[in-house]
């Protein structure tokens, strides 16, 4: 696909975003939009639990929409908010590769930090100068790389274990909010430099992010993850550091505009003190100004947990949290007269989320035209619900979930600002676009790079295998991708650099970096890189389809929220049934499986999928 028939599927989405989604009671019971009435038993069906699998979860396979379509909308929204009878044993805890000790406590800041300590000190991270020879505090440094890039790998793999329980658990709607949460509270560990950190902050929103938001706010406050992001430690007493206060208030609770630059400076002596030992929360008073301050209208010797209390109890907390979860979860567009109304749900019911989200989602504006259909998709949800709606019970290792999400934009552990990462039309470029076909290319058909080395085709004739993949990802068809490869190895390679060459110096940052590097990959447990076991053929077989038409009617119906159009449905058959040489399915049945994953390639690659 080039750039301009990407820029034209791009603005044929928008297009359909605009345009008003056929609503089967649209005519008889008027627009639901806006109205946070309960829907009534008569009105529910299969498309209110599509609707409500996608939203609360990442969507569900046909046996699924079935049964919470037999359960009526109370039982399914209520299952679904408190997962009721639906434990998650079956999904383990995540399995540290013990790259951390006691060494790496008070983890200096940079490298340089870390040299002028040791030169200083005679030692860092656990690590002794040598006390005679060449490049003296090498061994430092290359500790120091070790950590950073040990970190880095243990971080991705939290994020795969994260991915894991997004595309198998019985609870969705605990990692899809999670989700909500790691934006919201966005931090990154690029400067946490701490994956336990990271994932004991995915903990707190997993096992707190349902309950009482007061309590899920000071569980975030006093996190160590978020005190490293916001600069906890030089926020002292007579020097304040304004970040933490700036960003609780800005982006956390009330939103700009909600107070004063003298609220940001008053909150911020409030928290002097707050930093953290290792993985807990540490408090120091003699870096605590207890002084007396003027907060939003209230005066008092304010501590942290004052100031959250009071912010809290503003109108305008409960308003802008309502919002944001709503435009997370039903759509972006709120009128004013609907946030007072989110805002006083929310207040109502003690900032209970869970209790939120069931009025959210048994509103009948939920399940409005203005609702359905109407959210791009955001990339964690675009490959897990993919991976939810083909049936799989784990995310594969091909291709890899956090290379595929960060091309598309966003990747776990590393939102791009504090501000988390931006929602809707900000997902969808034609370049994205274009990867976003390339991620259900690579799900049909493997991308060979990532298999592991012992299964690589290194071995003879290797090379022209990997020729061929080369070409076809480069567009090429099948008679050009298969020619003879002509890639001669050049076998005279450049002599590497004389070792020698610095062997005056206290150390060598390159080779620290390098060395660090080969320290961490050995003792980081590799992510497993097997590929999805799909099978189209035995799922329209099983279905008892008769002719390509009814296969894709069959494989739109499971994967898109959005109805076809007669000619694409059309087209789509022609294509099936000239890859097939006919359009009777059974007498394709044993050589099928390769056409219809073009075919759900293709329909995959759509701007309807892209919408749920």
């Amino acid at each position: 696909m080039s750039h301009v028939s990407g820029l034209i599927q791009v603005s044929r989405m928008f297009t359909l975003i605009a345009a008003v989604v056929a609503c089967a009671y649209a005519e008889a019971n008027g627009d639901w939009t806006g109205d946070l009435r309960a829907i009534r038993a008569e009105h529910w069906n299969e498309r209110e639990a599509r609707h409500l699998l996608d939203r609360a979860g990442f969507g569900g396979t046909p046996e699924e929409i079935g049964e919470i379509t037999r359960l009526g909308p109370e039982h399914a929204v209520r299952r679904m908010v408190y997962a009721a009878g639906l434990p998650d044993q079956h999904l383990p805890a995540f399995e540290h590769s013990g790259v951390w000790d006691e060494g790496l406590l008070d983890f200096p800041p940079s490298r340089p930090a870390t040299t002028q300590r040791a030169m200083a000190s005679g030692a860092a991270l656990g690590v002794s100068v040598k006390p005679a020879g060449n490049r003296p505090v090498q061994p430092v440094v290359n500790r120091f790389f070790y950590w950073l890039r040990a970190s880095r790998l243990e971080t991705n793999r939290v994020a795969y274990w994260w991915a894991q329980r997004m595309v198998a658990s019985n609870y969705p709607l605990q990692e899809k909010l999670a989700l909500f949460w790691h934006g919201h509270f966005a931090t990154n560990e690029d400067k946490v430099r701490d994956y336990r950190k990271m994932l004991k902050q995915l903990k707190i929103f997993r096992e707190q992010g349902l309950g009482d938001f007061h309590a899920l706010l000071l569980a975030v406050a006093k996190d160590p993850a978020m005190l490293a992001f916001l600069d906890a430690g030089v926020n002292v007493k007579g020097a304040p550091n304004e970040n933490f206060a700036r960003e609780i208030m800005e982006l956390f609770t009330l939103g700009v505009g909600q107070y004063s630059e003298r609220d940001i400076r008053e909150a911020a002596r409030a928290f002097t003190g707050w930093n953290f030992d290792n993985l807990d929360f540490a408090f120091n008073p003699s870096q605590h100004d207890d002084g007396m301050k003027e907060f939003l209208g209230e005066r008092g010797r304010f501590s942290g947990e004052d100031v959250i209390d009071i912010i809290l109890r503003q109108d305008a907390a409960a308003e802008f949290l309502a919002t944001r979860l709503y435009q997370f979860f039903v759509r972006q567009s709120v009128s004013p007269a609907l946030t007072r109304a989110l805002g006083d749900i929310l207040r109502g019911s003690g900032y209970d989320i869970s209790a939120y989200l069931q009025t959210l989602f048994l509103s009948r504006d939920f399940y409005s035209c203005a609702s359905v259909a109407t959210h791009i998709k955001s990339p964690v949800e675009l490959v897990v619900s993919t991976y939810r709606k083909l049936g799989l019970t784990s995310a594969p290792g091909v291709p890899d979930f956090n290379v595929v999400t960060g091309t598309l934009g966003q990747r776990l552990m590393h939102p791009p600002t504090v501000a988390g990462w931006s929602e809707g039309r900000a997902w969808i470029t034609p370049g994205l676009f274009f990867e976003r076909g390339n991620f259900i290319l690579d799900l049909m058909f493997p991308d060979i790079s990532f298999i592991p080395l012992d299964r690589y085709p290194s071995y003879a004739g290797g090379e022209q295998i990997l020729a061929v993949h080369r070409r076809i990802r480069g567009g090429a068809d099948m008679t050009s991708a298969t020619r003879p490869a002509n890639d001669a190895i050049d076998a005279d390679r450049m002599a590497m650099s004389n070792a020698m060459a610095d062997r005056d110096e206290a150390f060598n940052t390159r080779y620290g970096s390098y060395r660090g590097w080969q320290m961490a990959i050995e003792r980081v447990k590799p992510i497993v890189r097997d590929s999805a076991r799909i099978n189209l053929s035995e799922m329209i077989t099983r279905e008892k389809l008769g002719t390509c038409q009814e296969a894709v009617d069959y494989l739109a119906r499971r994967f898109l929220s959005v109805e076809l159009d007669v000619r694409t449905r059309v087209g789509l058959a022609e294509f099936l049934s000239e890859e097939l040489g006919t359009a009777d399915i059974a007498a394709a049945s044993s050589y099928m499986e390769d056409s219809l994953r073009v075919l759900l390639h293709l329909l995959l690659s759509l701007p309807e999928y892209q919408l749920g």
